[in-house]
């Protein structure tokens, strides 16, 4: 029986308002049946901080400190909390809420795609496994996070190695599609990251930060030898594969599509009115 065909894009580094407006045109086109199921890996250019749908700019974000380190900015169509694009491989699936086998649910959807991450991990020798709360106080410390930072603690069926998270993830549903996406972190420093957030006081920021070394890890601090950004695709691609139990086609933008991108980009995920809007 052979397996269903899906899209493959490697869009290489793209700024972060073009790879959020990638993201939901993807899942546009999706929904009127112009492509395929699609998988596709990116990077940031320059290296960004995206935040969540629901996020506050004012509340949580330290946007001087953004401004100093010369990253990007976006707001993400999807919820979840801040993530630092730098050294990592970004991933976003786009499919049907009515594929076959798909889960209704919203976490068993996102355990039914992240076997494809899973798999990936495995393939680079590094042992994961899903998060699954146990205790009603896991269960409610994944309904209600403490902080704005995205690899603080793991949500439902997000990967985690020896108990500390090494990929994030987001979904949204618009128009029957799933659109789910997320970084796997190859490497992390740990001071930037916490310097783009507002604390109440520095003795609360530097707990945090503390604790942080206890959920979260990037995969070369803990794979046997360095994995690079290439490796990275190749096990991850393979993974998805395997774990999906699909083919990839590599796909191509059109002109007519890159141009879509580029207006999109420009009139929503450039704009204040986006980024600060909440």
């Amino acid at each position: 029986m052979e397996k269903p065909l899906w899209n493959f894009i490697d869009s290489g580094d793209c700024t972060p308002a073009f790879n959020m407006a990638l993201d939901e045109l993807l899942l546009i086109w999706h929904s009127e049946g112009k492509i395929p199921p699609t998988i596709r890996f990116y990077g940031w250019n320059p290296p960004s901080l995206s935040i969540g749908y629901f996020q506050k700019v004012d509340r949580e974000i330290n946007m001087d400190a953004v401004v100093n380190y010369g990253l990007g900015f976006v707001r993400r169509p999807t919820g979840g909390r801040g993530v630092l694009h730098e050294d990592e491989l970004t991933y976003s699936v786009i499919v049907k809420e009515n594929y076959p086998g798909m889960p209704t649910t919203v976490t068993e959807a996102y355990r039914f795609i992240s076997e494809g991450i899973l798999h990936g991990f495995q393939l680079l020798g590094l042992q994961a496994e899903f998060a699954v709360p146990h205790s009603e106080t896991d269960k409610e410390a994944l309904k209600n996070p403490r902080s704005a930072v995205c690899f603080d603690a793991p949500s439902w069926y997000e990967l985690v190695v020896e108990g500390r998270k090494v990929a994030g993830s987001a979904q949204t549903r618009q128009k029957g599609v799933i659109l789910q996406h997320g970084s796997i972190l190859l490497d992390l420093d740990e001071d930037k990251l916490f310097s783009l957030f507002k604390y109440p006081n520095e003795r609360i920021k530097e707990r945090m930060q503390l604790a942080f070394k206890n959920k979260a890890v990037a995969i070369n601090d803990i794979s046997r030898h360095p994995i690079t950004l290439t490796e990275a695709k190749e096990a991850f691609r393979q993974g998805f594969s395997e774990g999906l139990n699909i083919a990839f086609e590599q796909y191509e933008l059109t002109r007519e599509q890159l141009i879509e991108v580029q207006e999109l980009a420009q009139s929503r995920y450039e704009s204040n009115d986006w980024n600060y809007k909440r």
